[in-house]
């Protein structure tokens, strides 16, 4: 009898001891997504994010927006997730942000402009959720006058002052030849990139010593985000005409551009690309270490998802407003490494974002010259 007892208590324990192991590490949820919270903490709240077209790791939008909410689970303790929508219209993003918010998701970030009628209408249907539209403000379809609820916050990026500071760079670097510019869909935010650009190779050649020319043959907007084979025939097109560097602001397209350029680095030849949105230096790697990305004009979309989980959770959510992340707040810049800008190129450019930073320099967010 003592024997029997003493065995059913064995048993009891070690299924006890299974059963606490297996609830402590469920941490991953596989319907469309992940989800998460520090190992052994009650989850502060729980942050949703809903997917544009892509991968979750592309490199962009998706990627720099998930990097954030994975460092408010770190962080912060914050409960996330993703889910990937099966279209991208506003059917298919308005099922998604429902089926975050009835799994009791009542944060939800949206990253892309795609999204705008889409959080239009679910800031009104869930009135008790919050909602971060990042690089976009929330309208219909028919009035595109901005409407930010107070459960909603819309960001934006000075994406003009970037591709400045890349455009600076850019011309220390090469110090002479022609750049050209590959944009995907003609938006602004792409069309600021541009705008900035140009406007940081002017500065550098009637500043700074240089010579970069980019001729208007040379300034090309695809007319999407995805055709990675287009991207690569307008950069052979471009590299065949002379030019020697192409800052492309243009998701898939530009990696079309960035593969073009690996193959014509591995025979030998001198092209160079200008990343965007995020550090695209291992995109470029073609030999060992080296890479033909000179430098990246960066959109920190990481900081701005993490910053805004922060500021729920110490009750400051800026919903109501929007919000510019600039060179100012550190919203925009380039990447701290450079492994292919000069020392001296580096001390030259951060002179420059000195400038910026304190107004001495403006950048105008529209096509134009410097303004000085």
């Amino acid at each position: 009898m003592k024997k029997s007892l003493v065995t059913i208590v064995i048993c009891m324990l070690a299924f006890a001891m299974v059963v606490g192991c297996g609830s402590k590490n469920n941490n991953t949820n596989n319907a469309g997504g992940n989800a998460g919270t520090n190992e052994g903490t009650k989850a502060s709240f729980k942050a949703g994010m809903v997917t544009d077209s892509g991968t979750i790791d592309d490199k962009s939008f998706n990627q720099g927006t998930w990097e954030g909410l994975q460092r408010a689970t770190k962080d912060l303790g914050v409960e996330s997730k993703y889910l990937k929508p099966a279209g991208t219209t506003e059917a298919d993003y308005l099922k998604e942000i429902g089926n975050l918010y009835d799994a009791g998701f009542k944060v939800i970030v949206a990253p892309g402009f795609k999204f705008e009628t889409a959080i239009f209408a679910a800031q009104d249907k869930y009135k008790d959720a919050k909602f971060v539209l990042i690089d976009g403000a929330p309208h219909t379809a028919d009035d595109f006058t901005p409407v930010v609820k107070e459960n909603t916050v819309s960001i934006f990026f000075a994406e003009h002052e970037s591709g400045f500071l890349a455009g600076v760079a850019t011309a220390l670097q090469l110090k002479e030849g022609e750049a050209g510019f590959i944009g995907g869909m003609e938006i602004p935010a792409v069309q600021k990139f541009n705008w900035g650009f140009q406007q940081g190779v002017k500065y550098a050649n009637d500043n700074l010593g240089t010579k970069i020319s980019i001729k208007k043959e040379n300034v090309v907007y695809q007319g999407s985000f995805d055709n990675v084979a287009a991207g690569g025939q307008l950069a052979a097109q471009m590299y065949d005409r002379g030019v020697k560097v192409i800052f492309t602001a243009a998701g898939g397209v530009g990696v079309g551009a960035i593969n073009e350029a690996k193959t014509r680095a591995k025979a030998g030849k001198e092209v160079w690309i200008v990343g965007v949105d995020g550090d695209q230096f291992k995109d470029g790697v073609y030999e060992g270490d080296k890479s033909i990305i000179i430098t990246s004009a960066m959109k920190k979309v990481s900081s701005a998802s993490f910053d805004m989980m922060k500021a729920e959770q110490e009750g400051t959510f800026p919903g109501g407003q929007t919000l510019t992340f600039d060179i100012k707040n550190d919203g925009v810049g380039l990447p701290a490494e450079n492994p292919n800008l000069s020392e001296d190129t580096m001390t030259k450019v951060n002179e420059v974002s000195a400038k910026m930073k304190s107004g001495d320099i403006k950048v105008a967010a529209e096509k134009g010259d410097l303004i000085k």
